[in-house]
């Protein structure tokens, strides 16, 4: 299979699309599994950059409007259920294509990753009582039973000591022994697209502008009253988060709009650091004019060795495509 990963902004869908319809001319057609978790709710379609149905040039889509904006996204169930429908596309003879930026949706699939589940119950206690003692005594509790994740984890950063410490009580196991370990769950050729940060930004910015003149305000009018404010996932996405604000009042439409930006910067930015850490991924330069070239030579090049795991970027990277890997 094959995974489209990189940065917000710089084309990961456009060469998706491409990529089926040239493995498709090879008899291996391929399908668009989505790896973007905010593309995972029905209605936030503007916000996200979600390629309208009439633009998928008849390339089918799996993950895309799987849950209503209430619900909480979930990695442990997304990874079952992607994991489903990339085998389905390999057993009717087609090429996966795994496509999006949120790296843990990516990793989940691509590599041995252990997600225990959650349980309501014991989460909302953590989490009250974070809100009772403070988080520096819920962080000195998790250091107590896993000094290796209280070490990983900052103690400013609430949802993930209640995270771990929900998996330490329900597993009965340090939360860092679900971590990932990267070793591959599945052969894959991970291709990922950069750009200079100059001109990611310039498209970040362009794209921002580009949402609001498509109807995003009203986008978020429509999802706030089908409970897009109950959903604790759907309602912080980078977009939706700010239209809330300005819709309350609390920001002015440039405002929302400039905070927007910043933090779809942000976003990529943290992006471009978790995947550069991945050595497996072959860097493309998403403004090169015979990328669609590229990204198949890579493919090929996989498709010829015995062992496709074995390939990274230092195997097909520089010598397919000449791009740089990212910076920290």
């Amino acid at each position: 299979m094959v995974a489209v990963v990189g940065p917000t902004a710089t084309g990961k869908s456009d060469l998706a699309l491409d990529l089926a319809e040239a493995l498709a001319d090879r008899g291996r057609p391929g399908e668009v599994v989505n790896a973007d978790a905010s593309q995972l709710y029905r209605g936030m379609d503007v916000g996200t950059a979600k390629v309208p149905l009439d633009q998928r040039r008849g390339v089918p889509h799996h993950q895309l409007d799987v849950l209503d904006v209430t619900e909480e996204a979930s990695v442990a169930a997304y990874q079952r259920h992607a994991r489903a429908d990339l085998a389905a596309v390999a057993a009717r003879g087609g090429t996966p294509l795994l496509v999006g930026g949120s790296g843990l949706y990516v990793r989940a699939v691509l590599d041995e990753l252990d997600l225990p589940g959650t349980d309501p119950a014991v989460r909302a206690r953590l989490e009250a009582e974070a809100a009772d003692v403070g988080p520096a005594a819920l962080h000195a509790r998790l250091a107590a039973v896993d000094p290796a994740a209280a070490s990983a984890i900052l103690p400013g950063n609430v949802r993930r000591v209640v995270r771990a410490l929900e998996v330490v009580e329900i597993t009965g196991r340090p939360f860092t022994a679900t971590l990932p370990t990267g070793r591959p769950a599945m052969p894959s050729v991970r291709l990922g697209l950069t750009l200079p940060r100059p001109v990611l930004d310039e498209r970040i910015a362009a794209r921002v502008d580009a949402m609001w003149a498509s109807g995003l305000v009203d986008e978020v009018r429509r999802l706030e009253a089908a409970g897009l404010r109950r959903g604790r996932t759907a309602s912080r996405a980078v977009g939706y988060a700010q239209v809330l604000d300005l819709l309350d009042g609390r920001l002015t439409d440039s405002q929302a709009r400039a905070d927007t930006v910043r933090a779809t910067r942000r976003l990529a930015r943290r992006q471009e650091r978790w995947f550069a850490r991945d050595q497996r991924v072959v860097w493309l330069d998403a403004a090169a004019p015979d990328l669609l070239d590229r990204a198949l030579a890579v493919v090929d090049a996989v498709d010829s060795l015995d062992d496709v795991d074995a390939v990274d970027a230092a195997d097909a990277g520089p010598a397919a495509d000449g791009a740089q890997r990212p910076g920290p």
